[in-house]
């Protein structure tokens, strides 16, 4: 990591929710709780607790020096709502095969 920007990755104890119109698309107590240096808290849902079929792959992929390469997914009325580190940095090792939205509720 680089001075002053540190990431940790914590297992989470709140149940987390992702609704969109009428869809549950993700509902989980199993998420990950990502806090990085000068970004939001971000939650890492498993794969198994998120409803992939609710999803189309994007083609859009970026880049973070500390997390690694981010795919995307989308649906109709959100693009690039949803992404995951396929192969994370070492640091982040446990966001493997898990997803983070945008907007989640946290109860």
């Amino acid at each position: 990591m680089t001075t002053g920007h540190t990431i940790t990755v914590e297992q989470g104890t709140q149940r987390v929710r992702v609704v969109r119109g009428q869809h549950v698309l993700a509902e989980t107590d199993r998420a990950l709780v990502l806090r990085e240096t000068g970004c939001p808290v971000r939650y890492y849902i498993p794969e198994a607790d998120v409803r992939m079929d609710l999803l189309t792959p994007s083609d859009t992929h970026t880049y973070c020096p500390f997390k690694g390469t981010a795919s995307y997914w989308s649906r109709p009325d959100a693009p690039d709502l949803v992404w995951s580190y396929p192969d994370p940095k070492p640091d982040v090792a446990a966001i493997r095969n898990h997803l983070c939205f945008y907007e989640v509720e946290v109860s």
